[in-house]
Parts: structure tokens; sequence; C-alpha cells
């Protein structure tokens, strides 16, 4: 079946679509054109999506049929849309183009661009010399038919003795492993949250987790981060006893995208209110084992458990490699054999070689994370560097650990800055696309696991971008003509 979008629904995505700062001055058609490309670009509006007819997005713009006629001739121009008459019009890519791992929209050949939408490194050096000892490992398991759906026996041991050694004394059959974070999470979410469930989430939070509580179906309520500060105690707890929500997610390490770190005590009594709430907690550990500046590391979420309320997910995508699509759930032993049965029918098993490499690497991880983290330190400082000499105006928390720094923008133009980013070479992730309803607008998620002076050249772009803004006659509010 084809999802569609209202006339008002797209309306509130398009949000002041021609009030939007830009380099040019544009009519109103090629600005309605170019937002709703922005819109595809980052994410917020799906590929294969029904779009409104003529009539009704004109009645919600409070624009002229003729405007909405001209905007959806110039995306089926540019290859952003496909209409069939008597049937309507769907979202589409050009030609030529793929979806990256960002979700925005690129061409195949185009090599120059500084891609900051992902945060995640490249590989560390000993995944090599870890995959060929992976194969020598392989012949044990050719005997067998391979699929192993908790998960290799010594992978899982070697994930519960991490727990063990921070504090949560951990078994084997207390760990899940999954094809990544991203599939711990859903496994969850399939086994924990029905259609149209409550469930909260920190706001800004992981795009992608939203993406699979929508998929769900679930009601989403959100507690705001304080860019500076981080976790309001007494407001989370709050949106806790007033939702009662089915599940609630959480990035207590390193938060992403905005780099906060959440105390030991919040943890506690997060973990006490969510069990006078029937609230199961997901604590994404995905950024554990990056602190950057040695701050001392508040015990996991899942110490102050006593009522098999937590599960925690983690995996090897952040401090190893993103390739390495290797996840975990830690959680009861009876939890875990639920969620192996969900996991059966969606892919069996994870990769036995893929699961041997992880085993080498977490061998290796005092040596590799280590490195990982100097590397990060680095690229980090420069970045910070960077933003204070070529955007002083804007405000940002230095991070003590993760990937990504989360920067307050000096207006509402977090989109439209993306969108001019592109044309100069450098992807970003705006950041509505990091919260719910279009809001987050003054926000920029900012990852710093490229290297420093590409690092250095996309502030250098991303400010060249934002002071042609700056130049440029902006358009102003237009009171509707009448056409007759």
């Amino acid at each position: 079946m084809t999802t569609s979008v209202r006339g008002e629904q797209l309306a509130r995505l398009l949000g002041r679509w021609h009030s939007l700062p830009g380099r040019h001055r544009s009519p109103d058609y090629a600005a309605l054109a170019a937002a709703v490309r922005g819109l595809l670009a980052d994410g917020r509006l799906a590929l294969g999506v029904r779009l409104p007819a003529e009539r009704e997005l004109a009645e919600s713009l409070g624009v002229s049929r003729t405007t909405v006629s001209a905007a959806y001739r110039a995306l089926r121009e540019s290859g952003h849309l496909t209409s069939r008459r008597g049937a309507g019009s769907w979202t589409t890519l050009p030609h030529g183009h793929r979806v990256a791992t960002s979700g925005l929209w690129t061409p195949d050949d185009d090599l120059d661009m500084i891609d900051m939408g992902v945060a995640a490194s490249a590989a560390p050096v000993e995944l090599v010399p870890a995959a060929r000892a992976a194969a020598d490992d392989l012949p044990r398991y050719l005997g067998s038919a391979g699929y192993h759906p908790t998960g290799l026996p010594e992978l899982r041991a070697a994930v519960a003795d991490n727990y063990t050694r921070r504090g949560v004394p951990t078994s084997a059959e207390q760990v899940l492993v999954t094809s990544g974070t991203q599939q711990a999470l859903d496994l969850v979410l399939r086994l924990t949250v029905p259609a149209g469930a409550p469930v909260l989430v920190e706001t800004p939070t992981y795009p992608n987790a939203l993406a699979a509580l929508s998929a769900r179906r679930a009601r989403i309520s959100t507690h705001g981060m304080d860019t500076a500060t981080g976790w309001d105690g007494e407001m989370l707890l709050g949106a806790l006893r007033q939702t009662r929500p089915r599940l609630a997610y959480v990035i207590p390490e390193f938060h992403n995208p905005t780099g906060h770190l959440m105390p030991a005590g919040l943890r506690e009594r997060m973990v006490a209110t969510a069990h006078a709430c029937g609230t199961e907690l997901v604590a994404d550990e995905s950024f554990v084992d990056l602190p950057l500046d040695d701050p001392e590391m508040p015990p996991p979420v899942a110490l102050f458990d006593r009522h098999s309320r937590v599960m925690s997910i983690g995996g090897m995508s952040k401090p190893y490699w993103g390739g390495l699509r290797i996840g975990w759930v830690r959680a009861s032993a009876p939890l875990v054999q639920r969620l192996a049965a969900i996991r059966v029918g969606v892919d069996m098993a994870s990769p036995v070689l893929e699961q041997l490499v992880a085993v080498h690497l977490l061998d290796q991880a005092a040596s590799i994370v280590e490195a990982r983290r100097a590397q990060l330190r680095f690229r980090r400082d420069a970045l910070v560097t960077a933003l204070r000499e070529q955007l002083p105006e804007w405000r940002f928390f230095v991070p003590g650990g993760g990937v990504t720094l989360w920067a307050e923008l000096d207006g509402p133009i977090s989109s439209a800055l993306s969108r001019a980013a592109e044309d100069v070479g450098v992807r970003l992730a705006p950041g509505p696309r990091f919260g719910l309803d279009g809001t987050l607008e003054r926000f920029l998620r900012l990852p710093f696991t490229l290297p420093a002076d590409d690092l250095t050249e996309a502030v250098r772009r991303i400010a060249s971008v934002r002071h042609d803004l700056d130049r440029a006659a902006r358009p102003t509010w237009r009171t509707p003509a009448v056409i007759a």
C-alpha cells in the first residue's frame, strides 16, 4: 500500500519554506520545490510517498494552485517526483543518484563530498589481521548448519565478561548477539511494544531509533534535554510518571547527539521510577567505550536493576567499525530466549565469520579502543578550534566522550544551511532529523570521526555558506495574492 501525506501534514513539514534564507532570491514555486527536495534530502520525507493533490496543498499553504503546479513540474524535471494522470505524484530520486548511509541522496561519482552525516569511524588497522585469524578459526564451525540465534558461545562470553568488568555480573546466557545495535533495538521493540503503545524518548535523540519506533507505530512522547546541561532529572522522572510509557529509550553514555553523560544518581532514580510505572528501560550503550577526557564513568544503568526492567544494547560500530555488523542485548536469561525466538523470524542468526572477527577484536580491546580514543580526542579538538575561529557565534557543549558535537546555531536555519552546504561539498545532518515534527531547526549535529584536515575544511565551507546566507537578500512574508 502506498503511503500518502496530506496537505496540512506536508505544510507542517515545510514550515516557513518561503522565508528561509537563501543565497539568491527565488520565485515562490522554486522555493517550494527546493524545500520539498530539502525534506527528501534530510530524510523527513520518505521516498515513494504520494504527495497531496495540487489544490489541496495550495489551500494548506495559502498560495495559488499555479505556484504548486509549477513546483511539482520543477520537481518532476529534477527527478524528485513521478506523476501519473489520475493516480497522483510520488517522491523519487534523480536518475544516477543513490541513498547514502546518512539517508541523504548523493551522486554515485560524488568523490569530493565531505560527509558529516555519518557519526562513525573508519576501520582500525587490526581489523584485517583479526579477519585472517577468524578465517583460521572458521573450520571448527563448518560441520554444523551455522545457525546460532543467540550468538556464538565465545562471543557471548566475551561480551558478558565486559559487563562484569564494568561492575554488573553477567553470564553468557544473558547476552544475545545481533546484527548490529539497530537490530538489537528492533528486536526489543518487537517483543515489548505493540502497535499504539506509548514510548518515551529523549529529544534530541538518535534518528534511527525514531524510525524503528515509527515502524512499530508507537505513540512517541519526548523528554527535552538542555544543550548545556543535559538531562533535567525532575522533568525526566516526571515524564515517566505522567505518561507511564510501555518503554523508555535512553542513551546515558555520551548521548547521541548532545554528548552528555548521565550521572549515577539519576540512573538509579530513573530505574526505580521506571519499575514503579511498569516501564521497560532500553539503555543504548553504543558510546560507552569512548570517554575522551578520562571522566569518572558512572556504573551501567543495569547495575540498579532489581526487577529485570533494563535491557542494555550495544555493539562494535562506534569503537571498532560500522561495517562489522555485530551488536548485542544484555537482559535476563529468559528474556534473551524470548528475543532469540523472535529473531529466528527475522534473520535466523548473525554471520559466524563476523562473530569470530568480533571475538578477536575484543581480545585486543584495550589497545584498539585506546587508539580510537586518542584519534577521536585529537579530531574533536580540531573541530572545536575550527568552529571557534570560523563560527564564533555558534554555541556548543564540548563533549567528554562519544563522537558527536551538538551545535546551537545563530538562527533557525539548520535545514536551509544543510541544503546550501551540499552545494559546496559538505553533507550535514540537520537538527530536525533528531526530533519530531520538524523541530530543532536551531541545531546541527557535527561528528568528529573524519580526519582533522577534513573537519577543518568542512567548517570553512560551512562558514562561507553561512556568511553567504547573511549577505543574501531575504524574502519577506507575502500576503497571498488573489488569482482570478
